[in-house]
């Protein structure tokens, strides 16, 4: 199956577009040990054929030591497990949202703008002098995220075409 890959950036914090606050809607950090980040990757990604839905404990361990900077930070809704955003500090200094996505049950409730308005703001505040945010979607993802990255700001910088494992 081919997909397009989108690949999407702002490169200062006023480019932000924030979305309408929703009450009760928080992002918090999250231990990386916890077991919610395999959980909430998980039931974000198994309705888009995700990898990570179908690791196996070695792979996830495997997978943490791979990526021993990765830091998370959970979305919840009225203190509920809603969704996940994930981050890579890279040299620039840049970060990467490496994932961002609701739960199923969350999803469709109008959340996404705020939570995305909100992962955005972390971002811009992980490491000193951030020049850079990016992230990258496809289109087996859900059908409203790269609609809902457009809104809050980003720009596409580059699109490519693969096949999808």
């Amino acid at each position: 199956m081919r997909e397009t890959v989108t690949y999407l950036e702002m490169t200062a914090q006023d480019q932000l577009v924030p979305a309408d606050p929703v009450a009760g809607l928080t992002l918090d950090p999250l231990d990386r040990d916890s077991p919610l980040v395999v959980d909430l990757q998980v039931r974000i990604g198994a309705p888009h054929g995700w990898k990570c839905a179908t690791r196996t404990a070695e792979e996830w361990t495997a997978w943490r030591a791979r990526y021993p900077d990765r830091v998370f930070w959970q979305l919840s809704f009225d203190d509920e497990p809603a969704g996940l955003a994930a981050y890579d500090l890279h040299p620039g200094p840049e970060v990467e949202i490496e994932t961002f996505g609701l739960v199923p049950e969350f999803v469709g409730r109008g959340l996404g703008g705020h939570a995305l308005t909100l992962t955005v703001r972390r971002a811009w505040e992980l490491i000193p002098a951030v020049r850079r945010i990016w992230l990258h979607t496809s289109t087996a993802d859900h059908a409203g995220a790269l609609p809902n990255y457009l809104r809050r700001g980003f720009r596409t910088f580059r699109t490519v075409e693969r096949e999808r494992d």
